[in-house]
């Protein structure tokens, strides 16, 4: 039956921010359309700050320089996020060879590989698989082994920047922090499924937390009380008191620095980051070509150390014929322009030529 015009649906307009930049996630309609608003999006990156739904790629030409990347090669972006890293690496196959891009997070990947096509990269030079990375090998037994290997480790700002997302203290929103929403326990699950010591270890172990005991015993009291720790704003608030003995003029440092740990330990768990990337590090030589390279990105001491320990064991077997004896940093100025580089580590190794 057709529709009278008081029975349609009434056009839904746009909310409008107030002032010339806004603060929510859901108002910055312009930032997260850079093909549409690019006078706004670059205003943004200017003042050093990351567009929203947007994730700028850290250490490219560091990265480009190690991997030296030729026409006609196989590569695996094994953390494909945002796309940034692989729309370069594609730019320099010209046209010739194939890149693989992983990634576990639907929501994302769905979005970058749309993004990519857009740019002209189909399907007989990229392929987008939703996989973990731990599973590298399950890829090359498809695709064949690889030239070039990348690994960035660090969480997309595409995912800190969205509240639903549940990655930053600094929004409130449902304390989630996991890269694939549809799989597993969130972290407000997780804290409800372990116990008070259980999760100093977490905070210990995961971020090197100093007032791990002070945090759980408040975390875990709260829960007793009936208040449920479900969101981000929830958990914050329990570290700030948990700290409120501390002296008032280093208070606010610590306690900042304190909500970066715990949300940092939580999602190390609830998304097995340092079982995932173990398996990864293990598998790793077996996909790779002979004289094949690998660059990865670290973001904490946790994931390098990992990361610094197999690329050194390998090289003493002979499995790798060079590694990075020292990490490489961002440059001072990539650091001003995108705050978010500041942690970020990078390490490569090379494939012995001899299998």
């Amino acid at each position: 039956m057709e529709q009278t015009p008081n029975q349609q649906t009434p056009h839904k307009r746009r909310v409008h921010y107030s002032g010339k930049y806004p603060k929510k996630f859901e108002e910055k309609y312009k930032e997260q359309n850079p093909e549409k608003y690019a006078d706004t999006v670059a205003h943004v990156i200017e003042k050093g700050s990351t567009p929203a739904g947007m994730h700028i790629s850290i250490m490219v030409d560091e990265i480009l320089d190690f991997l030296q990347i030729k026409p006609g090669q196989r590569g695996l972006d094994a953390t494909l996020g945002y796309g940034g890293h692989t729309r370069r690496m594609l730019e320099k196959l010209e046209g010739r060879g194939h890149i693989y891009g992983l990634d576990v997070d639907p929501i994302e990947s769905e979005k970058t590989k749309e993004r990519l096509r857009k740019l002209g990269f189909g399907e007989d030079i990229l392929t987008v698989k939703l996989i973990n990375f731990a599973n590298i090998d399950e890829v090359a037994k498809e695709a064949g082994k690889f030239d070039f290997v990348l690994a960035d480790l660090g969480v997309s700002s595409m995912q800190i920047d969205n509240p639903e997302r549940g990655f930053s203290y600094k929004i409130d929103g449902p304390l989630d922090l996991r890269m694939n929403p549809q799989k597993g326990s969130s972290a407000a699950e997780r804290l409800h499924e372990i116990t008070q010591e259980e999760f100093v270890g977490m905070l210990v172990e995961n971020s090197d937390e100093p007032y791990a005991e002070e945090i759980a015993e408040k975390v875990f009291f709260r829960m007793r009380q009936g208040n449920p720790m479900d969101t981000t704003t929830a958990l914050r608030e329990a570290i700030e008191a948990a700290l409120i003995y501390l002296p008032k003029a280093e208070r606010q440092d610590a306690v900042k620095k304190s909500c970066q740990r715990t949300f940092q330990a939580l999602r190390i768990d609830v998304n097995s980051e340092f079982e995932v990337l173990h398996s990864f590090l293990e598998k790793l030589p077996g996909v790779l070509n002979p004289g094949g390279r690998v660059a990865i990105l670290t973001f904490h001491s946790g994931e390098d150390r990992l990361v610094k320990r197999s690329f050194k064991e390998l090289c003493k077997q002979g499995i790798y014929s060079e590694v990075a004896r020292e990490v490489i940093r961002p440059s001072a100025e990539e650091c001003r322009s995108n705050g978010r580089a500041r942690s970020t580590k990078m390490r490569w190794a090379i494939r012995s030529e001899e299998e």
